[in-house]
């Protein structure tokens, strides 16, 4: 059994008012720290993150504005309530409408005589006037909301029967039609036989603190909605990108009998970063009548709808490549194919045929970095053929080049990125340094191991692809 409030019990003594202020002091220290790193945070993006940062801000701001105030009244006084219950007595000046003291007011019902005592700031609180009579314990569920009033009953019944406190919240509807939450404690006051004579309460207007709570819950779970909804796309994408992409792990032969083979190789090196997974993609390939196709190419974007993309055009490639569609044709029906998606997207890519018979390599590019073709322990970039990015224009025109490799030749294909932190010439340059490294390895596997070790253990913003071939002697 709970204890309970006797009837004579002595008067509470109030803190020292010096320790009062030094804790209003230390709560408006720390109000201002909060409202400089909020206001930091009032021109940051969108992002479900940061808004629900934002919100947890204002939440604590206006806990920390709630306790101010508080502080500030129990180190004025609170509202006196009369010692019997007597017609409403004079009240002190009520606080503005919407300041935080006017969130918090008392009340006591007799239940001898049926009155009740209410402050002002209750008055304000319920929207009602402060020259009307209170409402008694019978009247007070005419403002709450029908959903709540079977609480508010239940309350007041176990504090008057069972004398228990009162801890618990409702939703007024005032005179206005504005709904408020309330949170309303009291104890049971007892004669001297034990017997309750009367009640008292405060009641608080938490519906400002509940709206904030309500906003950093919603903003929480938006966050974890969206959390959830990327992981959900990067599992999507990488599944896409390993189902149609070839394994990157050993190396090929293609094709597979004949003179003039290839050994082929590749690698995919992921983003360091928490971007989903790109459109990159690395492609080797034995065709019907014996060439070997190889081809690189890269979708702009992140996610499901670009590895989806990417997909469709590996796809269109191996397809055209395998009815004996030539490389510049075959980057012109690429640019078409792109222009006429529902989604508009830019790519680019490289396709070379590889006819082992002649070892003649025949290859277009569409706004991508061409091929590195190393020989005698050197390299240097083949002399691209015209081509501009997909998706860029319609009808645009592609062009073809053709070299003849070697026996020992090596082949490097890449997308952008590959070096981190450097694009066009230094990056180039930097492929270009590993020919030693190239001309010591045995096998295309060692080659782009040499690659990797190089480059892969960097950061880099985006995703790459490399693929080496080796012409075998």
């Amino acid at each position: 059994m709970p204890s309970h409030v006797s009837a004579d019990r002595p008067a509470a003594q109030p803190p020292g008012r010096g320790s009062v202020e030094a804790l209003i002091s230390q709560t408006r220290r720390l109000k201002g720290d909060v409202d400089a790193v909020r206001r930091d945070t009032q021109n940051s993006g969108s992002h479900p993150e940061e808004r629900w940062q934002r919100a947890l801000y204002d939440l604590a701001l206006h806990q920390l504005n709630d306790l101010d105030e508080h502080l500030a009244q129990l180190r004025d006084g609170p509202t006196p309530l009369p010692a019997g219950v007597v017609a409403p007595p004079a009240r002190r000046s009520s606080p503005a409408p919407g300041s935080l003291l006017s969130r918090v007011g008392s009340a006591e019902w007799n239940l001898l005589t049926d009155e009740a005592s209410w402050s002002g700031e209750l008055f304000q609180i319920l929207g009602l006037d402060p020259a009307a009579p209170a409402l008694t314990l019978d009247e007070l569920p005419s403002l709450v909301l029908d959903e709540d009033r079977s609480r508010l009953t239940a309350m007041v019944t176990d504090c008057l029967v069972d004398a228990r406190p009162i801890d618990g919240e409702f939703r007024v509807l005032r005179p206005d039609g504005k709904v408020r939450t309330v949170h309303m404690m009291g104890e049971p006051v007892l004669d001297g036989g034990g017997s309750t004579a009367s009640m008292w309460a405060v009641l608080r207007d938490v519906s400002e603190l509940r709206r904030n709570q309500r906003t950093v819950r919603e903003t929480r779970d938006t966050m974890q909605l969206h959390r959830r909804q990327a992981e959900t796309e990067q599992r999507l994408a990488v599944e896409l990108q390993e189902a149609v992409l070839p394994s990157g792990r050993g190396a090929l032969r293609l094709p597979r009998r004949g003179p003039g083979t290839l050994e082929v190789a590749a690698h995919h090196l992921p983003s360091g970063a928490t971007t989903l997974l790109g459109g990159d993609w690395y492609d080797a390939l034995e065709l019907s009548d014996g060439d070997t196709l190889l081809s690189v190419g890269d979708l702009t974007g992140h996610g499901v709808a670009v590895a989806s993309g990417m997909t469709m055009l590996l796809g269109a490639v191996r397809g055209m490549a395998m009815a004996g569609t030539r490389p510049g044709q075959l980057m012109s029906l690429l640019n078409q194919l792109l222009d006429a998606t529902v989604q508009p997207a830019l790519g680019s890519a490289v396709c070379c045929r590889y006819r082992p018979a002649t070892r003649t390599l025949t290859w277009a590019q569409a706004g991508h970095p061409a091929p590195l073709l190393f020989r005698g322990g050197t390299g240097c970039a083949l002399s691209a053929p015209d081509g501009v990015l997909l998706g860029v224009t319609s009808g645009a025109g592609y062009g073809q080049a053709e070299v003849t490799l070697e026996p020992g030749d090596l082949l490097l294909l890449h997308t952008d990125g590959v070096v981190p932190g450097h694009s066009g010439t230094d990056s180039l340059d930097a492929l270009l340094g590993l020919a030693p490294r190239f001309g010591a390895a045995h096998t295309a596997q060692d080659c782009v191991r040499a690659v990797v070790e190089e480059f892969g253990e960097s950061e880099r913003e985006d995703e790459a692809c490399v693929l080496v071939a080796r012409v075998s002697e």
